[in-house]
């Protein structure tokens, strides 16, 4: 193995790891059937406001994530 390919396969170790904890942090959507049907909408202005911005942030970072995981093993690819 070369030392780059060593270096980018740890990075796409890290970058993975780092995909499911950041997926993992998302608060659900609890929008599905069962919510309609049990009436668990509790989404009041105040709620939404208060969890929206760590949750703008974690889909923001899974965007970015995802696409650094893409390109490394695009690159892996190519070794």
């Amino acid at each position: 193995m070369d030392v780059l390919e060593i270096i980018v396969t740890v990075l796409e170790v890290i970058a993975s790891v780092a995909l499911i904890v950041v997926v993992l942090l998302q608060s659900g959507k609890e929008a599905g059937l069962s919510g309609a049907i049990a009436g668990g909408n509790q989404d009041t202005y105040m709620n939404k406001n208060k969890s929206g911005n760590l949750d703008k942030i974690l889909a923001s970072a899974t965007k970015w994530i995802a696409l650094v995981w893409i390109l490394l093993t695009l690159s892996l690819s190519l070794f």
